[in-house]
């Protein structure tokens, strides 16, 4: 098991989607196709709820036996009021949050990544099927945000 290649994908996200979204305009950013959808700064946002409560996925799974971790997403982007934060400090935060789950990976020992934890669909995973998911989850979502 290895997931070197999902943490080169997800460095690489951080090195060059910053720029990609700080060029799109606020109006575009802040704006909801229809009140029920998020707008693109709402997934950004989600982006930063996804990478909180993975952080304690990788580390609980490494440290707990399958522990259960879940979250409900629209609470977490409703509550966080993404749209009324700067641009600026939620791509910095999106940023340098994925920075540190990088690094977070990267000390994951190999017999760990066969380690288990469970989801809201209630059957176990292994710590390398999250992280990788984690990264193919982000990549959907930036690509609702910007093309690259």
């Amino acid at each position: 098991m290895d997931i070197t290649a999902s943490i080169d994908r997800l460095t690489w996200l951080c090195e060059h989607i910053p720029a990609l979204i700080e060029a799109i305009p606020v109006t575009a950013l802040e704006s909801k196709p229809t009140p029920e959808k998020w707008s693109k700064k709402e997934i950004l946002g989600h982006l930063i709820d996804s990478a909180a409560n993975n952080h304690q996925r990788f580390i609980r799974i490494q440290s707990e036996n399958e522990p259960v971790i879940f979250y409900n997403q629209n609470d977490w982007v409703g509550f966080s009021r993404y749209n009324e934060i700067a641009t600026e400090q939620l791509i910095a935060t999106w940023k340098h949050y994925n920075l540190h789950l990088a690094a977070v990976a990267k000390a994951i020992r190999p017999e760990n990544l066969a380690r288990n934890g469970v989801g809201r669909d209630g059957q176990p995973h292994t710590l390398k099927w999250y992280f990788d998911d984690y990264v193919d989850h982000m990549e959907h979502h930036l690509h609702q945000i910007v093309s690259y």
